[in-house]
């Protein structure tokens, strides 16, 4: 299936940045520890949204990007 991408690239390349931030935080600075895992497991999932350029809530929300 393939989706329409509903953020624009300062959107996504902030995602991207942000995401590998959580990342890094929850793997190095909270590590073993269950919070980390929630904050590795959701930076992970913004920066897969940032590389797609889809959010899925976004989406649920009737946010789209306008059209050029």
């Amino acid at each position: 299936m393939l989706y329409r991408k509903n953020l624009p690239i300062w959107k996504r390349i902030t995602r991207v940045i942000a995401g590998a931030a959580m990342v890094a935080c929850g793997a190095v600075g909270l590590k073993g520890l269950a919070l980390g895992y929630l904050i590795s497991g959701v930076g992970v999932i913004t920066t897969v949204t940032g590389f797609v350029g889809f959010c899925p809530m976004c989406s649920f929300a009737v946010r789209r990007q306008k059209s050029k």
